[in-house]
């Protein structure tokens, strides 16, 4: 068996849909960046469709190169969904029903009152000498495939819901117990917004570049679009709380350095959802009037749980008409500094909130009305007070949408910062 320093897990996502590119493979980056946060080193991730021939040939390959082995997908109940018999081909053992299993998903079935099909039964087909995962989420069991020589191959469905669930109460406990993996790493991640990837990794560089002299955690720049740029920190240390006081420490640099106005979030919080917590803790409503957005400055706040405590509701003033007669705008240019402010003040007038974002302009892909693409004016109202700010934006349409709608919930949240 490989020692702590050199043991390795290989992902192999199985299905030819993610081959054809039907489908985006989002949980092999999903357990590598979990494998790499516990400390466990993942040097390959393989893709196959579902041909025997060739997935055994992946799952050996993987076996010869890594310790251990993730199989991901394949363990529905059709024909196609092959992965429990080449795993136990390459085990070179049977397949064996678990009634107990059966029974499982029989009973999942008259939970949601319908009848079990008999194709279901071949879920229950376990190699002989693995064990079922003891997370089990849906109707697929994940497998845990021990090899010899200390070597293992997993198998969870491709459900991503599914698939973290086992990797996380079944998976994870096992490998780093393989492993030998006793240290605790944690990450923090920093939400920013409004700063390049370069040109914040050159505000941190000195920081950087004492981390790696004196040690400690260390730091890691993820771009994320319109979701803005985040900062991700990792510590490792003997225990949670000795690794959350690194981060801590750690954190509060980085603050220092970049600025609050900068930072706008940690971990799981967005835009949206710190914009609607600052409305909160003010006692301030909100509302929203948009043109070229469309809707989706209202369709990111409303995908917070909780949010109609402050979200009133917005206005999608596509047409030139409904800024006018809705909105109060004045008659005249709609792209301009006094058509987003009239917007901003008609929302709150409209839906009797506290505060408001607005946006106007032209999304493209060509000019309107003598405007060029990318032309943005953008508002937020506090409390009757209006500040506007105009934007030309280089991207193509989707991106002027997307990069419209985070800039101005960050001029809102700064304003909001700003009450104290």
């Amino acid at each position: 068996m490989s020692t702590a320093a050199s043991f390795s897990c290989e992902i192999v996502a199985i299905g030819s849909e993610l081959l054809l590119g039907q489908i985006v493979d989002t949980n092999s980056s999903w357990m590598g960046e979990q494998l790499a946060l516990a400390g466990i080193d993942s040097h390959f991730q393989t893709k196959v469709g579902d041909n025997p021939i060739r997935m055994r040939a992946a799952i050996e390959l993987a076996l010869a190169r890594s310790d251990a082995v993730i199989c991901c997908g394949g363990l529905g109940p059709t024909q196609d969904d092959i992965t429990r018999q080449v795993i136990a081909d390459v085990m070179g053992v049977p397949l064996v029903r678990h009634d107990d299993i059966v029974e499982r998903i029989r009973t999942r079935f008259l939970d949601r009152g319908r009848d079990m099909p008999e194709n279901n039964k071949r879920q229950a087909d376990v190699p002989e000498g693995a064990v079922v995962n003891p997370a089990m989420p849906g109707t697929a069991p994940g497998l845990i495939c021990p090899i010899g020589d200390g070597k293992v191959i997993y198998a969870v469905p491709g459900v991503p819901y599914e698939m973290e669930e086992m990797f996380t109460v079944g998976i994870l406990p096992d490998l780093q117990r393989r492993a030998g993996v006793t240290a605790v790493i944690k990450s923090r991640t920093l939400k920013t917004w409004g700063r390049s990837e370069s040109g914040l990794a050159e505000t941190l560089a000195d920081e950087i570049d004492r981390l790696d002299e004196e040690g400690g955690a260390t730091i890691a720049f993820l771009a994320s679009g319109w979701n803005g740029l985040k900062v991700r920190m990792t510590a490792k240390a003997a225990s949670e709380a000795a690794a959350d006081a690194v981060l801590a420490e750690e954190e509060a640099r980085v603050r220092a350095i970049v600025g609050d106005d900068i930072v706008f979030g940690v971990d799981d919080e967005s835009m949206e959802s710190v914009v609607l917590d600052l409305c909160r803790r003010h006692g301030l409503s909100l509302a929203t009037a948009e043109s070229l957005t469309g809707g989706l400055i209202g369709a990111r706040i409303t995908e917070i749980p909780g949010c109609s405590d402050v979200f009133r509701g917005g206005v999608v003033s596509y047409a030139s008409e409904v800024k006018f007669d809705l909105l109060g705008v004045p008659e005249g240019p709609v792209v301009s500094e006094e058509a987003v402010t009239a917007m901003a003040l008609g929302a709150c007038r409209v839906f009797g909130a506290d505060c408001s974002v607005a946006v106007t302009g032209v999304a493209g892909p060509g000019p309107r009305d003598g405007v060029e693409a990318g032309t943005v004016w953008m508002a937020s109202a506090v409390r009757g007070d209006v500040e506007a700010f105009q934007v030309q934006w280089p991207f193509d349409r989707e991106r002027v949408r997307q990069f419209t709608t985070i800039t101005v919930l960050a001029a809102l949240r700064r304003r909001l910062v700003g009450l104290g």
